[in-house]
């Protein structure tokens, strides 16, 4: 897992949401984010986002954090847009303020166990492994062409850092 800092502009998303925890995420009676996912897929929203930047880069968004990794948690999963206007009904909008980030990449591996080890080996690292300060405001994964091979994908995980 390759680590970079960075700093990065705002982002403008729409998408769909789900209120949860990392501890619900670990049951499959209270986890949110697969079936998120699912419909975000399966229901064919990303056509639905008119003014796609990117279309087919998708961002999976952790923000309005009760408070950190251990509390509730806002999942948002959606593309970046140009502007918020013409949002469909069912959507909903999110902009990732400036903020500075550990960007993690992985090498190439199977879906999900790549994405689920990364984030093991994050939380296990202190502000000094991580660069700073977790931010907790937006901790993102990138989806793009890179991850399209579910056996060999590629993704980026941004942690924002205090400044």
């Amino acid at each position: 897992m390759n680590k970079t800092i960075t700093a990065l502009p705002a982002i403008k998303l729409v998408g769909i949401t789900a209120r949860t925890s990392n501890t619900q995420e670990m049951s499959l009676e209270t986890a949110k984010i697969g079936a998120t996912m699912q419909k975000f897929f399966t229901g064919g929203m990303q056509g639905q986002i008119f003014g796609r930047k990117n279309p087919g880069t998708v961002f999976a968004v952790y923000t309005n954090y009760a408070s950190d990794e251990h509390d509730e948690y806002t999942y948002f999963l959606g593309e970046e847009v140009n502007d918020f206007e013409n949002i469909q009904q069912g959507f909903e909008t999110l902009t990732i303020p400036v903020q500075n980030y550990a960007k993690f990449t992985n090498q190439p591996g199977p879906m999900p166990a790549v994405c689920i080890d990364m984030w093991q080996n994050i939380w296990k690292m202190n502000a000094s492994d991580l660069g700073g300060v977790r931010a907790y405001i937006a901790d993102f994964e990138v989806y793009d062409e890179r991850s399209q091979n579910p056996e060999h994908a590629v993704l980026d995980i941004y942690i924002g850092i205090q400044k």
